[in-house]
């Protein structure tokens, strides 16, 4: 007998979900008889690749694991004190390991779908509620991208509320972060603002062209200041103030809102979140109740089921871009929800008292440095100060002295000035690190210092009185109950067990791609060679990172056919407006800074235009055909009619509406010939990688959402990463950073915080491409468009399937359109709620169309999952001709009803028209694996006229207590 060997577990036969077996059944369905054949008939021949991907052979898991080991290892962990707005935590195991760690949090999507994301929900509340707390302002979103982002979001909001007719210039303290300085730059241009950085102290607040001002507390060189009067004097001309501040120095520090602040930014990355060389972390962003309907990102808000139970949902959702579109007050889609929830939930664990003690701690360890530098003749300029101090060395001879001496050790500060040393201490920092400093000051100055110091047991808070904190924080019961590991376990796991995400089901999303997040790719993400390093350390010390991020940036650069990649914008929506700044920057550099016009196909994602806007662009909307293509004559119009100031086109790819359009190329061409560069939306790559890219169909500029096609999780909202493509003459435009050089000739001004965004996240990126190869990415394509065409042949003859492409295939998605039920009273979000009760988060809703259902299956999916979710659609059609044909009450009924709680069936008395094994049993499959609404249907319309956007007050919960075993009453007519 002769045994042939090959690999006995190959990764790609992990990630695609259906085997062989199911794939000839599907194309038997399909009508087709190869997969070859039906991307013959789905992707046009024109745009096909030429050549395969040439990327590295696929790796088994367990060899990636072992090769990426090695990578990582060559990153060096240091003991950074460089501060900056990124510190040493420490993130509790228990929250590691059951909610970084646990897919039931970290593959849940956004929660459009309220009723069956109330856990996440909550914790967003409790992540706001601190906030709140801690900054003494009145309301707060759900997390921003980085402090950067969240103060450029401010100066727009703040430019878009102020009174002063021609005030257009922002002042920023030099105290600032320089990072939020580059980026607040990078913000203001395009918007015509003129931003004006000087010393807080001395600047002329009754300059009537200042609208608005932001201060850093403590400073970036540590020192704290008492802005009190700084702010009283702004309101009086006119002029509004956001301060930029540290969460953990809050607990000391009198906060923001009590010094009048209009807004209060951060990061809240102290709160147990790895630096993992910048990112992710969840930015802050608090303010007065006054500027509610203009915050930019999302708000959590509570509101009430139908039963009249307490409900969690996006609040105020007519404000998201995607409704909005140019006229929305930012573009953001994806925020941190994820390390938002990890820095909420050390606020429960932790819980007041232990993190004032935190703070307490990392002062007077602060205190006792400063003696002990003092006592080697060192000065310390900061009087007032948190955490950091900043040593005035003799000369920059003795600075450059000392960066030798304390890398040879280990340690990292910040240097700056012409001779001055930053040094940030910790939550982790412990006495015997304060006696290692001293110890390499004292070896450069050649004196002795002790070998042991101890935390004196009291400290005295030197600070002036007024800057002393004396209000309460953090007083809800949620933060004073789950101290011990047991209760915190439990309350995650009851908050987890409200969600539904991949962990129990499909989630069909149009455009979003819920495909899997493999167990191999995630492991990394927590070793400590990932996340310890700081991302302003000295680049020999992250080798292992540089080597990450070469090797990505040429396997996406082989992916797209692009010249150049830029792997800094830390969301799509960034990349969005990362790319179109590269075209603004490349017109500008060849003296036609007068374009300014965006091309942009009504069809396109609501970003688009939102991005664009933020670009300095103007939007020009290009019209669809009735079969939902671009109007290629109505483009050529437009393009011809703005030819001189034409910047660029946005259009996506597959389009919006999940067909490979015939005339891309055609398109891609008019907008060169005039002068004008294309700008393609990846939100559609799955259904391009091995096939086609970017820069076959024309496009110059692209990006990438590696939290769709590339495998980083969403996190129930975040994180992102939009990494973007350009050609080679947009090449030296690509994004640059002020602190790290990143090696762009003619680079634009930052667009993230940390130079290279995300960065501790693209090893989940890197290690699908790496366990998948070009073979399996393409296979991974044709995996997705297969599984989408089997849903639309087996549910076309039940829902019109809105579009197709010329041989009547959808590409990796398509639209259901729902809108002829209207007419027997259903509504598509009936549907949405009523897929709850069969265990499914629901489609794209209304989007692109309204009274649409947008479903992309993603290749991770196997056949048994696609049946049950076509199953759960035929049986609810079914439902609905029920009430079509009037055998069921048009207002009465399973559909409007929906979704149905366990609290709803299990009463007494049952006086609906149908049963309740209808209700909450519709097929046999549930049965198996029934997941339960905690919640009924929620009155988003009451939520939004009485915002409550932090945890419930203590003297409510008495009520709700009797409520929760009410019915739910349907809808209200």
């Amino acid at each position: 007998m002769i045994l042939k060997t090959k690999p006995a577990d190959v990764f790609v036969d992990r990630h695609n979900g259906p085997d062989a077996e199911a794939v000839a059944a599907m194309l038997r369905t399909i009508g087709v008889d190869s997969v070859e054949q039906l991307i013959d008939e789905t992707v046009p021949a024109a745009i096909r690749l030429k050549r395969e991907l040439n990327l590295p052979a696929a790796l088994t898991e367990r060899a990636f694991l072992a090769k990426f080991k090695g990578i990582a290892s060559k990153n060096k962990i240091y003991k950074n004190y460089i501060g900056l707005g990124y510190h040493d935590t420490a993130l509790p195991g228990v929250i590691q390991r059951n909610i970084l760690e646990n897919p039931g949090w970290y593959t849940a999507y956004t929660p459009y779908q309220a009723e069956i994301a109330q856990g996440r929900l909550e914790a967003l509340i409790n992540y706001q509620t601190m906030v709140i707390d801690l900054t003494g302002l009145e309301i707060a979103n759900a997390s921003l991208l980085d402090e950067g982002t969240a103060a450029a979001e401010t100066m727009h909001m703040f430019h878009s509320q102020s009174k002063k007719k021609n005030a257009s210039r922002f002042f920023v303290s030099d105290l600032v972060l320089p990072q939020t300085i580059d980026l607040m730059r990078t913000r203001a241009t395009p918007l015509g603002i003129e931003l004006v950085v000087g010393d807080h102290r001395s600047v002329d607040l009754s300059d009537d062209t200042l609208f608005g001002a932001l201060l850093q507390y403590p400073a970036a060189d540590g020192q704290i200041f008492d802005y009190k009067d700084f702010i009283s004097k702004a309101h009086d001309k006119g002029i509004f103030v956001t301060v930029a501040a540290d969460l953990m120095a809050l607990t000391l520090l009198t906060p923001p809102g009590e010094l009048g602040a209009d807004a209060c930014v951060g990061n809240s990355q102290r709160f147990g979140v790895p630096m993992g060389y910048g990112g992710p972390h969840a930015g802050f962003l608090a303010t007065k109740d006054a500027f509610k309907r203009v915050i930019p990102g999302r708000i959590i808000g509570q509101s009430i089921d139908a039963a009249g139970n307490k409900a969690y949902r996006m609040a105020l959702q007519t404000r998201e871009q995607h409704i909005r579109r140019e006229k929305a007050t930012s573009n953001i889609c994806t925020a941190q929800v994820l390390l938002s929830v990890l820095a909420g939930m050390f606020a429960v664990y932790h819980g007041p008292q232990r993190i004032r003690q935190f703070a307490a701690n990392i002062h007077a360890l602060t205190q006792l440095l400063e003696k002990e530098l003092k006592a080697l003749g060192l000065e310390q300029a900061n009087e007032f100060y948190f955490d950091t101090l900043n040593i005035q060395l003799e000369s920059a001879e003795l600075q450059q002295a000392v960066k030798r001496e304390a890398e040879a050790a280990g340690i990292n500060f910040r240097y700056f000035g012409e001779s001055n040393v930053g040094i940030s201490l910790h939550q982790n920092t412990e006495a015997s690190d304060v006696a290692f400093i001293v110890a390499v000051f004292a070896k450069v100055l050649g004196k002795s210092a002790a070998e042991a110091v101890e935390i004196p047991e009291e400290v005295e808070l030197t600070w002036p009185k007024n800057l002393v904190r004396t209000s309460e924080y953090l007083t809800h019961p949620i933060f004073n109950t789950h101290h011990s590991e047991h209760e915190m376990l439990r309350y995650m796991k009851q908050l987890e067990n409200k969600d539904l995400s991949l962990a129990h089901s499909m989630i069909p999303l149009g455009s979003c791609t819920m495909k899997l997040n493999a167990t191999a790719e995630m492991i990394p993400v927590t070793w400590p060679e990932i996340g310890s390093l700081h991302p302003f350390a000295p680049r020999e010390q992250a080798q292992g990172y540089q080597q990450i991020f070469e090797d990505l940036e040429a396997w996406l650069c082989e992916v797209t056919r692009f010249a150049a990649v830029s792997l800094q914008p830390n969301s799509g929506a960034q990349g969005e407006y990362a790319g179109l700044l590269v075209i603004r920057a490349y017109h500008e550099g060849n003296g036609q800074g007068h374009r300014n016009i965006a091309l942009i196909p009504a069809s396109a994602h609501g970003t688009n235009p939102a991005s664009a806007v933020m670009a300095g662009m103007q939007v020009v909307v290009v019209k669809s055909t009735e079969e939902g293509n671009i109007d290629v004559e109505d483009l050529k119009a437009k393009a011809a009619q703005h030819a001189d100031n034409l910047s660029c086109l946005m259009v996506t790819y597959p389009s919006t509406h999940g067909v490979y359009e015939e005339t891309i190329i055609d398109i891609c061409e008019t907008i060169h010939q005039y002068g004008g560069r294309v700008y393609m939306d990846g939100a559609n790559m799955n259904a391009q990688v091995g096939l086609t890219s970017p820069a076959t169909i024309g496009a110059d500029v692209c990006h990438l959402n590696l939290h769709k096609t590339f495998c980083i999780p969403h996190g129930g909202g975040g994180p992102g990463v939009g990494p973007i493509g350009v050609v080679a003459d947009l090449a030296p435009y690509l994004p640059g950073h002020v602190v790290v050089e990143v090696g762009h000739e003619k680079a634009t001004g930052a667009v993230s915080s940390a130079p290279w965004g995300s960065a501790s996240i693209l090893p989940i990126s890197y290690a699908y491409i790496s366990m998948m190869g070009g073979e399996g990415l393409k296979a991974a394509t044709e995996t997705a468009i297969l599984n989408a065409n089997y849903i639309k042949a087996r549910l076309e003859e039940h829902y019109p399937v809105l579009y197709t492409g010329a041989n009547g295939r959808c590409a990796h998605e398509m639209i259901l359109d729902c809108r002829q039920f209207k007419k027997a009273g259903i509504e598509v979000e009936d549907i949405a709620k009523r897929l709850m009760d069969y265990g499914f988060h629901a489609p794209t809703v209304s989007f692109p169309v309204a009274g649409t259902l947008m479903v992309e299956p993603t290749e991770s999916e196997s056949k048994e999952e696609l049946d049950r979710f076509i199953d759960a659609m035929i049986s609810i059609r079914k439902e609905i001709a029920a009430v079509e044909s009037g055998k069921a009450d048009a207002k009465d009924n399973v559909l409007k009803h929906a979704p149905h709680t366990a609290a709803t069936v299990l009463t007494h008395e049952w006086t609906r028209p149908y049963s309740r094994e209808q209700a909450v049993y519709p097929l046999e499959y549930v049965r198996a694996a029934k997941f339960w609404p905690t919640v009924s249907r929620i009155d988003s319309a009451y939520g939004d006229r009485n915002l409550i956007c932090s945890c419930t007050p203590l003297e409510e919960y008495a009520d709700q207590e009797e409520k929760l075993v009410a019915t739910d009453k349907g809808p209200s007519y």
